[in-house]
Parts: structure tokens; sequence; C-alpha cells
């Protein structure tokens, strides 16, 4: 169907004088003497596209289809004329540069060329010139053990061929009705707020208050010494002996409730 494509377009706007017939012939089957053939010489698996998700179907939302084969396709262009015994080939040169310049205008195929079946596809069709290095061309001509030929190629894409509807599957079961949850906050989050006193010698006994500390369970360090760990609360407050061993100073105590809430509190050893 893309071959066909490219035939049509060229066919419908080539403008010159004789008319130049287009054919989709490989280099060692023969045609006409005044003609530009297209050679199919490439196929590639699009590179981009090549794991897509599948998709809904456009008419029937429940069932999914796989993603399409994805492809580009590379072509020749090669001209054919009768060798002039003055000008040599100036007449294929002619009608390549009249094809070059059908391709150059039309990057993308028109939809009034477009093969059948062509005619709603996905992607549009694109023709871009694909500069190739002389010896990947010599090799398509030896290949069929043909002399070189001048030829051009170009490089056509995306064209996605879609699967087979016996790989299509049923859409899952989705959500049909969406309502407003009763959100509400399980407990009152505990809050640790103060440390009394906050100056008293070493071996003392501090208090730390705070709210709604009942029920969980009190983790506290002085700096990196665990003094308490896990015990349950029974109250909005709870007794720390600090160490008899500290020396008189400025001290971090850090705080954890149930992994809820921490603090840092600061307080003094005096003399």
């Amino acid at each position: 169907m893309v071959s066909e494509s490219l035939r049509n377009l060229l066919l419908g706007e080539m403008q010159l004088t004789p008319e130049v017939d287009v054919t989709i012939l490989s280099p060692h089957e023969s045609g006409g003497d005044r003609r530009v053939n297209l050679y199919l010489y490439k196929v590639l698996e699009s590179p981009a596209l090549r794991n897509q998700d599948w998709q809904a179907r456009t008419d029937d939302p429940t069932r999914l289809v796989p993603p399409p084969l994805s492809i580009h396709l590379f072509y020749l262009l090669t001209p054919y004329a009768v060798n002039d015994q003055v000008t040599g080939n100036a007449a294929s040169h002619l009608i390549l540069g009249e094809a070059m310049r059908i391709l150059h205008e039309n990057p993308i195929i028109p939809d009034d060329y477009l093969a059948t079946g062509l005619d709603g596809a996905r992607e549009q069709i694109k023709v871009i010139q694909n500069p190739i290095e002389l010896e990947e061309l010599a090799t398509v001509w030896t290949t069929f053990s043909q002399p070189y030929r001048l030829s051009v190629a170009y490089e056509v894409g995306v064209v996605q061929l879609d699967m087979q509807p016996a790989k299509e599957r049923s859409l899952a079961n989705r959500v049909r009705q969406v309502g407003v949850p009763d959100v509400r906050a399980p407990f009152l989050p505990p809050t640790v707020e103060s440390i009394e006193p906050m100056s008293a010698p070493a071996g003392s006994t501090l208090t730390i208050r705070g709210i709604n500390l009942t029920g969980w369970r009190a983790y506290v360090s002085l700096m990196r010494r665990v003094i308490l760990s896990g015990v349950e609360l029974s109250g909005d407050s709870l007794a720390v002996t600090i160490p008899g061993d500290l020396a008189p100073g400025f001290y971090e105590m850090r705080i954890d409730i149930s992994h809820l809430t921490r603090k840092t509190l600061f307080f003094e050893v005096t003399p």
C-alpha cells in the first residue's frame, strides 16, 4: 500500500514530456525504457514505538488491542532512460531531479494519493531523503548482479500494521461510581511541650510534660545515652532521672513518643 501510494504521488505530480512511468520492481526486473523505479530494499521496526501499551479500540472502549507493528521502509529511487550519443544519461538525470522535487515538496504523502487502507492511518506517512554510503548502494546492485545505476535513498514511515482481532482482550472492570469518603483522624497526635525543672544537679528527677501522651510509649536518650526505652505512659507526664555521673553543663535530651512525635529539649546540670 505504501509503495502504491508513492507511485500515485509521482505519477500525479510529474510534469515531464514525454510522460514517465513509475515502476515498483527489483533491480534485476526489466521495465520500460523511460521510467523511475521504487525498490524497497530494507524494512526496520520503529524503536521509538516498539514498546507501546495496549490501547482501547476507538469503536469499542471495552476492548483492548495490542499495539500495532510500527515500521520504517527504505526505498531506492532509480531513473531509467535511453542514453543519448551526445548527452549520455542526461535524460535519466532529469527524471531523477523531477522525482526528487516532488518528494521534497510533499514530505507527507497527501491524502488524495494514499492507497486504500492507509486513508485512516493513525500516523502520517512521511518521506525523508536518507543519505547512505556509496558502498551500501553498490551492495544492493551487486546482489542482483546488475551494474550500478545512479540512485537516491528514501526513508518512509511510520507505517503501522494492526494486529489480528484474535489478539484483543477485554478491559478490566472499572470503578463506575466515585464518592467522597468520610475521612477522620483516628487519634489525636501526642505532643511534648516542656521539661521541668530546666536546671538541677546530677541524679535529679525531671518531669517531661505534654498533651495526648496517655497510652503511647516513651523513648528518652541523653547525649545518645538511653534513659528510657518503650515505657508505656499512663498520663500526660513522665518522670526521668538523670544519671548521677554527669558533670555540670548543658545537655541535650531527645524524647520520642511511639515514633510519632520527636522533640529535643535542653537542660542544665548544676553543681
